[in-house]
């Protein structure tokens, strides 16, 4: 037993070193992962003409629902840009059954003070856009964007 316990300690420092080493290293490949996709969103969008991006792009208007703070009401407009023609084909045809209520499901779990900076409603978009994605059959969707916003409090 004496023999083998050095051996047992160098393979369990060895084990605990290399998961260690996994978990510090997955952030920045996660985060290189998701820098990537961002920047070949905005490349794609950046090469579409005004009239391509028309035809792809659909909105929803006139949403007025409760925040997670019962006293105050949103009421908002968003565009969805999606990566083709058949993508917005289906997304509107799901919208109104589909997409404004998780629209409205996200804006029941949102702080009043989450919307009122740029950096709040980038959050918001982005988990938006990470729920919507998910009830998509085909296609994606490439960039929200909040044409109206209106927080009042009760």
């Amino acid at each position: 037993m004496k023999k083998m316990l050095p051996w047992l300690i160098t393979i369990l420092l060895s084990i605990t070193l290399i998961v260690l080493a996994i978990f510090l290293l997955s952030d920045k490949l996660l985060g290189d992962n998701g820098k990537s996709q961002a920047s070949a969103n905005a490349a794609a969008l950046s090469k579409l003409s005004a009239d391509e991006i028309v035809k792809m792009t659909s909105e929803i208007t006139g949403i007025k629902t409760n925040l997670a703070d019962p006293e105050f009401v949103a009421q908002m407009a968003f565009a969805f840009q999606l990566n083709d023609k058949k993508a917005k084909e289906e997304f509107d045809k799901i919208k109104e059954i589909k997409i404004k209520p998780i629209i409205i499901k996200t804006l029941a779990d949102t702080k009043p003070e989450l919307l009122n900076d740029s950096k709040g409603r980038e959050q918001f978009i982005a988990k938006l856009q990470n729920l919507i994605n998910k009830s998509l059959t085909s296609g994606h969707l490439i960039q929200i964007e909040m044409t109206e916003v209106m927080i009042v409090g009760i």
